[in-house]
């Protein structure tokens, strides 16, 4: 008779660092890969997680304001190894996009449009979009498991699709449903009964379904105390010093305040806010014209990372354009905007994860406070389904729908379809192969 398998030992912080700065190299495809992929790696493969731990901290992290595949790597982040654990995962989720953002910046404002940079850019946004894709049907078939819950992805999608309406008002309404829904309807909102009950025996994991909760991760009042007093200083430090430094009305301060407010509206994703972003950025602040705003978008399309990294190319465009230190010196003008547009943007996803993350632990198994959130994510799978259509209508009709429709760009994208679920090929590889091709075609066509 064969023995059980074990759960794995407990992973070095080491151990956890390097898988996160690998996560923050590799993590396109918008929050849906992010999340897919973290699936895979910390609850199939390397078995640092159970299933329901995992979808218990999505949950939270969705209906957060924010990037919530940087959340929920942060949240995963402090639930393994503390503050730290949780810095890292979060700091290295972003820094490689931010880096990256910075280069790409500064060759698009000094080079211009460059015909082999234009051709990577179009072999890449098709394999965005089947990632997309691709992962909002895997995440579809691991939530939606009865039709209840499709019918919050249906109706989600609607709202979104067909209505426009705001993204709030959809997590509002949903929650309301997942509530009444655990009332009356219990057996169909209880988070991960019904996976449970379709998986055979899943191997245990280190932190599994029953593991207690760790001492750091408990929730006390006086901690959460002190950590809100932390971070309110942190920014009070930080817009006090721009202030100071420059003054109120300078590039600089005024961005702090900008983005922090635009990181509290970011319910749903960058796509949410990005109307604000550039409405202020581009009319009223006027940091950039419209076609860079656009182009900025392509570039946080195609780089790692969370989309609302598009900030960071908002914010270096803007201090380049106002040269805020001297005509000498554009570069680090660009470079400092990008930096402060990007600490204020995520200093309050950080406050929020480990402001309510011991809350969020203790809350395992109470069907008054999961059914709501499992609710809400069935609710966001419409919502990523929405947004892989927005993809591909960008991408397939460049010019809009009126214009061409591009059918090498469907062609390809298909092919990465095909080559993430039928070959099983990691995301880096089918991107780079998507860059290749667009780049050929550039050098070739033209």
């Amino acid at each position: 008779m064969q023995a059980a398998p074990s759960a794995p030992p407990a992973p070095t912080f080491r151990e956890a660092a390097t898988f996160w700065l690998k996560l923050g190299f590799i993590s396109f495809g918008g929050p849906a890969g992010q999340i897919a992929l973290m699936h895979q790696e910390l609850v199939e493969r390397r078995r640092w997680i159970s299933e329901r731990r995992f979808l218990h901290a999505l949950n939270y992290c969705m209906v957060l304001p924010g990037p919530e595949a940087q959340q929920l790597a942060t949240y995963l982040g402090w639930l393994m190894h503390r503050t730290a654990g949780g810095l890292v995962a979060g700091g290295l989720f972003v820094l490689p996009s931010l880096l990256l953002l910075i280069l790409l910046s500064t060759a698009y404002m000094a080079w211009g449009d460059v015909p082999a940079v234009a051709g990577l850019l179009w072999g890449i946004k098709p394999a965005v979009t089947a990632i997309v894709a691709v992962a909002a049907w895997r995440i579809g078939k691991r939530v939606l498991r009865n039709a209840w819950l499709w019918a919050l992805a249906v109706a989600a999608f609607l709202a979104l699709f067909a209505l426009q309406l705001p993204f709030p008002l959809i997590v509002v309404g949903a929650g309301l449903a997942g509530a009444l829904g655990g009332r009356w309807l219990p057996q169909h909102f209880s988070a991960g009964s019904a996976h449970a009950a379709a998986s055979a025996k899943p191997s245990p994991a280190w932190l599994d379904d029953h593991t207690p909760t760790p001492a750091h991760a408990q929730h006390a009042a006086a901690r959460a105390w002190r950590v809100a007093l932390v971070f309110l200083l942190l920014w009070a430090l930080a817009i006090g010093a721009l202030s100071m430094t420059y003054g109120w009305h300078s590039v600089l301060a005024q961005m702090g305040w900008f983005f922090t407010k635009a990181a509290l509206l970011t319910f749903g994703g960058a796509y949410a806010v990005l109307p604000y972003v550039q409405q202020h950025a581009v009319e009223q602040a006027q940091w950039l014209s419209a076609t860079q705003m656009i182009d900025g978008l392509a570039l946080g399309e195609t780089t790692p990372g969370p989309l609302i990294m598009v900030v960071a190319f908002v914010g270096f465009v803007g201090g380049w354009s106002k040269a805020l230190f001297g005509p000498d010196t554009l570069f680090l003008a660009g470079a400092g905007a990008a930096c402060v547009a990007t600490f204020f943007t995520f200093l309050p996803s950080f406050a929020f994860i480990f402001l309510g993350g011991p809350f969020i632990e203790s809350t395992h198994g109470q069907l008054r406070f999961t059914a709501p959130l499992t609710a809400i994510t069935a609710a966001v799978v419409g919502v990523i389904v929405n947004l892989a259509l927005y993809f591909a209508g960008h991408v397939l009709w460049p010019q809009g729908l009126q214009g061409t429709f591009d059918s090498a760009a469907a062609a390809l994208g298909l092919a990465a379809a095909v080559a993430l679920v039928r070959y099983q090929r990691s995301v880096m590889s089918v991107v780079a192969a998507c860059a290749a091709v667009g780049l050929a075609k550039a050098l070739l066509i033209g």
